[in-house]
């Protein structure tokens, strides 16, 4: 059993792996500053494990708060979800974004470096390739140029890991390159539930379908891609929660030498026509949507390899769009009750 300190663990990503780090034997630890979650959530989670959770609220950006909890505990590893992810706001509030993304970060590897914690995974995105040359991306894709502050601070973000870890390589990284996630914990009691508005396309169909906004807006239709939207990878955010236990018991078991990075997506393309066609399958309505002119900051197409966290993990996902819309609905559904 491993003793995880969980960043951001409120959120989406970072609640769903609380669940799963709790599910496999591991006693975890939660900070948040509940810039865009909410503690509630910490309940739910409660909920679904039948294990009290042990949160605090820090924001990454206060040394002192932070010094605290790594005084008070002793961490195996840390899984750093903490981050502000929105592609178009950071376009408009790039200041935001590195003061959040970026700051917080250093101040966070400062603790592992000066408390002794010898295992650390990064979350980070498939944004940091751009618009590659070549798909499916895999994890020595050449990293590109970035298309928002957001992926900007996510490459930034992996190139503090490579500095720090040839001036302290007793310390073992793992980088996380997600690309979509969506979808909810089967239970429905915890799901996509930002405090901000949702950007993403997954939550804003379904709560276009529920009566939440008039329209869907499809942002360009005039893509190099098969139905002239953008193409995106989306994984279950259950499989990728799983991927993030399964990091942890990586780093300790194996002991790696290198950064570890692995590509974390289903490994098929869907545009965004194509999600709203499922969505309307399994939900038996129609959606309302419209197209829009392009929007500053999208990459045209990414999917993912993930033969390599396969290989080195054993990780692969086990649930597809169809079960990622179905819970996702489910979810939409519960918390509009």
């Amino acid at each position: 059993m491993a003793k995880v300190l969980v960043t951001g663990g409120a959120g989406y990503i970072g609640s769903h792996t609380l669940v799963d780090l709790i599910d496999h034997g591991h006693a975890v630890v939660s900070i948040d500053n509940y810039l865009n979650s909410d503690p509630s959530v910490y309940q739910s989670v409660e909920k679904i494990t039948n294990s009290k959770i042990d949160y605090e609220d820090v924001d990454l950006k206060s040394m002192p708060d932070l010094k605290r909890v790594f005084e008070e505990h002793t961490f195996d590893a840390v899984i750093h979800f903490a981050a502000l992810k929105s592609v178009g706001d950071s376009v408009e509030n790039p200041l935001s974004y590195y003061e959040n993304n970026i700051a917080g970060m250093v101040n966070l590897l400062k603790c592992l470096v000066e408390y002794g914690v010898e295992n650390f995974i990064f979350s980070s995105s498939c944004s940091v390739y751009g618009n590659a040359d070549e798909l499916p991306v895999v994890e020595s894709t050449p990293i590109g140029s970035a298309e928002s502050p957001y992926a900007r601070t996510k490459q930034i973000g992996e190139q503090i890991i490579a500095d720090v870890s040839v001036a302290h390589p007793d310390i073992r990284f793992c980088v996380l390159r997600y690309f979509n996630p969506a979808g909810a914990h089967p239970s429905i009691l915890i799901g996509e539930s930002a405090r901000n508005k949702a950007n993403n396309l997954v939550p804003v169909i379904t709560e276009t379908a529920i009566g939440k906004r008039a329209a869907l807006h499809v942002f360009g239709d005039n893509y190099d891609t098969r139905d002239g939207t953008c193409i995106r990878d989306y994984i279950h955010v259950m499989d990728l929660a799983h991927a993030h236990t399964l990091a942890v018991e990586y780093l300790i078991r194996e002991k790696p030498q290198s950064i570890a990075t692995f590509n974390l997506g289903s490994g098929t393309g869907s545009t965004v026509l194509e999600v709203i066609k499922t969505f309307e399958q399994v939900a038996d309505q129609k959606l309302n949507f419209k197209m829009v002119d392009r929007r500053p900051g999208d990459v045209e197409a990414v999917y993912a390899d993930y033969s390599l966290a396969k290989e080195l993990l054993g990780w692969s996902p086990q649930l597809d769009l169809k079960d990622i819309m179905r819970t996702a609905w489910a979810w939409e559904q519960h918390r509009s009750k």
